[in-house]
């Protein structure tokens, strides 16, 4: 009687310019593996064989992986995102390879303890990096005008509001300076400046026509310190909401919470402070500076906070509040509800001046 052939699980080691793949049997024997180029006809080609006795594989979440998930996943194959940032790494081996690391990949799934990273929407995800760009394009603006600013106070003792110099024609920068090397300094620099906001309006005006398209958007906006661009950059970077179970584990994946590890009630050092999204933290920080400044009970909670800590982390708790809301916003498909963030100031009397 013949034997059943037997279900076999793969890692693959994915690099910028190559691709290993382990290949291992339900009870761990390493069965096949090879070393290929970053070139989806070879790996589809190295796995065809296998495919009726693969049952699923893993790779990590690297800078490049689209390309590979995507189309191995459009050719009928079973393939996991792995979280490297919860990959607990193995040790006291004298030699490991690349080899070694994609069999690894391939143990963690047959024994179903791989840590998987969520596989965002490929229909959305162009949006979502357009949007990651543009935090990009915003940063190299503001860098541009502290340093067109700080020539000026440097040079002249005096200070330059931003508002001013963002607003400061090419032509006109010059006219700041006296010497040659300072005038051809303020005038590249103001072009520069022109240009990146001129990038900046284009990309926030192709991201806000997909605004329409994207479910729960409208609701986001509901909450204090939300708005347009910082409603798109949540909804694109959260995806399915359904994936977190708590608005304590969306906020920790928006790195709103400390990275803390307890053994026995004590602080044994911090976990990795890395682990969430970096795009969301930015977003709910951001969220927080506009909600302190212009809603009167964001206001409120933040003073008391501040009071009690400092500007930094009754910042961040703010950011953290928000964080939560938006969870309850868009799990439960509603608007926005003030008392259910700030149930301590419901019955507290506002201060009058």
């Amino acid at each position: 009687m013949r034997r059943p052939k037997e279900k076999l699980i793969a890692g693959i080691d994915l690099h910028s310019n190559n691709v290993m793949i382990g290949v291992i049997n339900q009870d761990g024997k390493r069965v096949a593996h090879r070393k290929l180029g970053c070139d989806l006809g070879e790996v589809v080609g190295f796995l065809k064989p296998l495919k009726p006795q693969l049952q699923s594989m893993a790779v990590e979440s690297t800078f490049n992986w689209y390309w590979l998930v995507d189309g191995l996943r459009a050719q009928g194959y079973s393939i996991d995102l792995a979280n490297p940032a919860k990959i607990e790494q193995y040790s006291g081996m004298k030699h490991v390879d690349d080899k070694d690391d994609a069999f690894h990949l391939a143990d963690l799934q047959r024994l179903n303890i791989l840590p998987k990273a969520h596989v965002y929407d490929p229909e959305l995800r162009p949006v979502r990096d357009l949007l990651r760009r543009r935090t990009n394009l915003v940063h190299q603006h503001t860098a541009l005008l502290l340093s067109f600013s700080s020539l000026y106070t440097r040079t002249t003792g005096q200070k330059l509001d931003l508002g001013e110099a963002k607003k400061l024609e090419p032509k006109q920068a010059p006219k700041l300076y006296e010497h040659p090397a300072n005038q051809l300094i303020a005038q590249v620099q103001a072009e520069h400046i022109q240009a990146l906001a001129k990038s900046i309006r284009r990309v926030e005006k192709a991201v806000l026509a997909c605004a329409r398209e994207i479910p729960l958007y409208d609701k986001l906006l509901t909450i204090p310190g939300i708005g347009r661009i910082l409603g798109m950059t949540i909804t694109m970077e959260v995806g399915d909401v359904k994936r977190f179970k708590t608005d304590g584990d969306f906020a920790s994946y928006c790195r709103m919470v400390d990275a803390k590890r307890l053994s026995n009630g004590k602080c044994k050092g911090a976990n990795n402070q890395k682990c969430g999204n970096k795009y969301l933290a930015w977003a709910f920080v951001e969220a927080a500076n506009f909600a302190r400044r212009y809603d009167e009970q964001c206001r409120r909670w933040y003073d008391r906070k501040a009071a009690k800590t400092s500007k930094v982390i009754a910042t961040k708790a703010l950011g953290c509040k928000l964080a939560k809301a938006a969870w309850h916003v868009m799990a439960g498909q509603c608007d926005y509800d003030e008392k259910r963030m700030f149930p301590e100031l419901a019955n507290k009397p506002m201060k009058t001046s």
